[in-house]
């Protein structure tokens, strides 16, 4: 049995010792005796008498250790052209004054923050300051629709909210304050202040409330650490809900420290001095985890990019991010290097900076198709690591540890669970399936450190939501198989498998076979109603920059193509060529919602959406108008 084999069944046999064992990695105020509170189930709780703060362990520490002069954070804004790195010690000492402010304007242990700024590097000094005084932050993507920033202030009641004169969202200069004004106009809670960072390239003005960051933090006496419980809450993120009121995940911080420092050598192969590039925003849990708290936790030096993989100005922009800060391992969605892939088919880009330092390419957010792995692995030379996680895990549930040992890469797996993670596939019945076929993918309770012990003063939504399909395992939503070798594919949400005349079909499997034809950039294919077979796919393909094509003729091709690997059973006869996938800003791609038009209903636009502009254009073509 191999190195990566001992290590799992380590931490399935002897989960206590495991996770104490990797405790040690964590400084703690009081030092934790037992890793796990199993005594109201699903309400597990990690570490639950041990203390300490999780800023302290991202900074502190290591300048007390001697590293201070070491690059904590680079900041990379392309749409500003600026550049600014923070050492351990600069980065400690602002977040210790924007402490400062936050505790003169009464914020305490508990207290609920609001940060809704764009990607500079107030946002990670904001949140960190946060947890250096024991409060929530609850950060808000930047530029998100007043009504949907409204319904997240009454649900989390901060008392203070964090945000910015603009973002800027490639070419266009976004202003966040009227955007603010009207949500907590829309809103029944009212922060008492919002500090607001006043950026030049469009001035808010001020009003009563509002406090400007750069006077408050001029006059601000530098907060200390504040050590509390392992189980409060660190923050609240909420997941994008098209209606209703979103889900507020819970985040504990002892359990979520222990964690996310454990996987940055062992799974992203990152150590103290090592240099990460995860390309994602902080309104995401990628960019929580592996932006601002994983790599700052291992003493490693992380890059915040304000820009996108594209555009801004070019296709060639993660490479000289990569070559001007000696990245060792990049992060980021498929979407982005399909959107390269898209612009730059011959990876030309790649060749103008040196890249020499880059030795691991990790994707997650959505699924990635094997032809995406392919040609970013033959252009890069490198592993490319698929894994899979989500917002509530707050780390990866499945992946190929680099930093203990690599596993055979399956292009269209994420490759196996990480330790703790007893990954299952059951039928409807609850009963596990044989290897290879589809079911539920569904997680063995207690789930380990760093996943969700609840919702936001919901418990009975967090059971409803996650815990009652299945009774002693958290439900994923996610469809896939396990193979015989013990690999996981996930093919999909599990309402993105169809039914056609009694056949369940996977959309995800048809999407590798379009994604494989080498003219499609990207694609998508949903299930619509059908009167006589209950549902038919559609399909829908992005072709590469330069690529023209006699439409009628393509879309032979590629309903041909899915006939010869899915067989005649697909039913797939409809295939529309457009110009952009709706997608959210995170890069998913917004099936329900398309299935949703195309069935003529009254479909939300979802608050993530990254482009009205783009659905609206497909509309017609859904409708078939």
């Amino acid at each position: 049995m191999g190195e990566y084999e001992d290590v799992f069944r380590a931490s399935v046999e002897d989960p206590e010792g495991f996770w104490l064992g990797a405790a040690q990695a964590i400084d703690w105020h009081v030092a934790p005796t037992r890793a796990l509170d199993a005594s109201r189930p699903p309400f597990y709780r990690w570490f639950p008498d041990g203390e300490l703060n999780v800023c302290h362990n991202a900074l502190d520490r290591h300048v007390d250790a001697g590293r201070g002069d070491q690059a904590a954070l680079i900041y990379d804004s392309p749409v500003t052209g600026t550049q600014r790195t923070y050492t351990y010690a600069e980065l400690r000492d602002e977040v210790a004054r924007f402490a400062g402010v936050l505790a003169g304007l009464g914020v305490g242990r508990g207290d609920r923050v609001v940060i809704y700024l764009p990607m500079v590097p107030e946002a990670a000094i904001a949140m960190l300051a946060c947890a250096r005084i024991g409060a929530v932050h609850s950060v808000v993507f930047g530029g998100f629709a007043p009504k949907e920033l409204a319904v997240r202030i009454d649900d989390a009641r901060p008392s203070v909210v964090v945000s910015a004169s603009c973002g800027i969202e490639g070419k266009r200069v976004i202003e966040y304050k009227p955007l603010l004004d009207k949500a907590i106009e829309l809103a029944t809670h009212r922060p008492a202040k919002r500090v607001i960072l006043q950026r030049p390239q469009a001035e808010a003005a001020m009003g009563p409330d509002d406090v400007d960051w750069a006077d408050a933090v001029a006059s601000a006496t530098p907060a200390d650490c504040v050590p509390v419980p392992a189980t409060d809450p660190l923050y609240i993120l909420y997941t994008s809900g098209t209606t209703g009121k979103p889900k507020g995940v819970v985040r504990d911080g002892g359990g979520y420290a222990v964690a996310l420092r454990w996987s940055m050598p062992n799974v992203y192969a990152v150590d103290a001095g090592d240099t990460i590039f995860t390309a994602s925003d902080v309104g995401w849990v990628v960019g929580h985890s592996y932006i601002v708290y994983a790599p700052l936790l291992a003493g490693a030096t992380t890059v915040l990019y304000e820009g996108k993989p594209v555009g801004t100005p070019d296709a060639g922009q993660f490479w000289r991010v990569a070559a001007e800060h000696g990245v060792k391992s990049l992060f980021t969605a498929p979407t982005a290097f399909r959107a390269i892939k898209k612009e730059d088919p011959d990876g030309e880009f790649t060749r103008k900076h040196d890249i020499s330092s880059l030795q691991y390419l990790y994707l997650a957010g959505e699924r990635l198709d094997p032809e995406t792995q392919r040609w970013a692995s033959e252009l890069l030379g490198i592993p490319v690591i698929d894994h899979w996680w989500q917002t509530e895990t707050g780390w990866p549930i499945v992946a190929n540890p680099a930093g203990i040992e690599l596993l055979p890469i399956k292009p269209g797996s994420p490759t196996k669970p990480l330790p703790g993670w007893d990954v299952q596939v059951l039928d409807p019945a609850g009963d596990p399936v044989p290897a290879g076929t589809d079911g539920a993918i569904v997680v063995k309770l207690p789930m380990p450190p760093g996943s969700l012990p609840t919702l936001w003063n919901d418990d009975e939504r967090f059971v409803a939501s996650y815990m009652s399909a299945f009774d002693g395992y958290y439900l994923t939503g996610d469809g896939g198989h396990l193979d015989e070798d013990g690999y996981l594919y996930v093919m999909g949400r599990t309402d993105d498998v169809i039914n056609v005349a009694g056949h369940r079909l996977s959309t995800g499997g048809m999407e590798e076979v379009l994604a494989s034809h080498p003219d499609v950039a990207e694609c998508a294919v949903i299930g619509v109603a059908d009167a006589l077979k209950g549902q038919v796919p559609r399909g829908f393909v992005v072709l590469k920059a330069g690529v023209e094509r006699d439409e009628g003729e393509l879309r032979a091709e590629l309903v041909q193509l899915v006939r010869d690997q899915v067989g005649a059973v697909a039913s797939l006869k409809e295939v529309a060529v457009v110009p952009a996938l709706p997608k959210t800003r995170s890069g998913k791609i917004l099936r329900k919602t398309m299935r949703g038009i195309a069935d003529g209903l009254d479909e939300p636009v979802p608050s993530t959406i990254e482009s009205v502009e783009v659905l609206d254009a497909l509309r017609p073509v859904l409708r078939r108008e």
